[in-house]
């Protein structure tokens, strides 16, 4: 069973990615573009406003690049950050916990795409395509490389 689950962990943190990208760029979108319910009260945040504007540009950049695998440690390291600021900034001063000041979602997000940091992007990720083709390329090259004596 162990060996099961472990041949099919890269897939699942594959998914895991996809699913927390695109939940984190739904949310950009939403405060942004007033899609899917908009930003609090249902409109849009101003565009250049502070902090809400660039969280959102954050939010929508970094979960679509997270959501296709490219540049995802980066991207998740940039968006966890993001969300920690809004939660230290935002929410933790209206009280302690994430459930008594509204940060559940900031929390969550911040802990979910630093995982990603430092696990990658597992499988089914454009990273590990353009790994596998730089491999491949930069094995090819060596072969075709004389080595001087």
């Amino acid at each position: 069973m162990t060996g099961r689950l472990n041949s099919a962990q890269p897939y699942a943190l594959g998914l895991f990615r996809i699913v927390i990208g695109l939940l984190f760029a739904c949310h950009g979108a939403a405060s942004l573009f007033g899609v899917l319910g908009g930003a609090v009260g249902g409109g849009t945040i101003d565009a250049g406003t502070w902090p809400g504007w660039y969280a959102a540009v954050i939010q929508l950049v970094g979960g679509g690049l997270v959501a296709l695998g490219l540049g995802t440690r980066a991207a998740a390291f940039i968006s966890s950050g993001s969300m920690a600021y809004a939660y230290f900034k935002v929410h933790q001063p209206e009280a302690l916990w994430p459930m008594q000041n509204g940060g559940e979602a900031a929390a969550i997000f911040c802990w979910a795409m630093l995982l990603l940091v430092f696990t990658g992007s597992g499988a089914l990720g454009l990273d590990r395509l353009f790994a596998s083709r730089g491999e491949s390329e930069d094995k090819a090259a060596s072969e075709r490389t004389p080595v001087a004596a």
